[in-house]
């Protein structure tokens, strides 16, 4: 735990590896995780997406942290804004085209989480 997902548009010069692993260890620096290969991080690019209604260009990036329950929404809150900090300077958005960054958290269920690590 945690898992983070994120998924981007195909029209952004973002690098997917680079993201995670500085993403990874932004929770890694948090202090919140007790091993860091507890943390699991994928990318999926968007090849089709709109993004509202204008004929502008626009894109998104948009990271999904799912934590087992428990945590305050102080914490919640700091490691949200953490990541996003740390996307804002993942790499060198395009001029021209209008693109959000979006966190959300969520609470995965504690009580009916189940994990089991095969093959060390």
């Amino acid at each position: 735990m945690p898992h983070l997902h994120m998924e981007y548009t195909a029209n952004l010069p973002l690098n997917a590896d680079v993201a995670l692993i500085r993403l990874n260890n932004t929770l890694v620096g948090s202090g919140q995780f007790s091993a860091e290969f507890d943390i699991k991080g994928r990318a999926v690019k968007v090849e089709t997406f709109k993004v509202g209604t204008a004929l502008a260009e626009r894109g998104f990036v948009h990271i999904k942290l799912a934590l087992l329950s428990g945590r305050s929404p102080e914490i919640k809150k700091q490691l949200s804004q953490s990541l996003l900090a740390a996307l804002q300077d993942i790499c060198e958005w395009p001029a021209g085209v209008e693109v959000q960054l979006c966190v959300e958290l969520l609470d995965i269920d504690r009580e009916s989480y189940s994990k089991a690590v095969v093959g060390v």
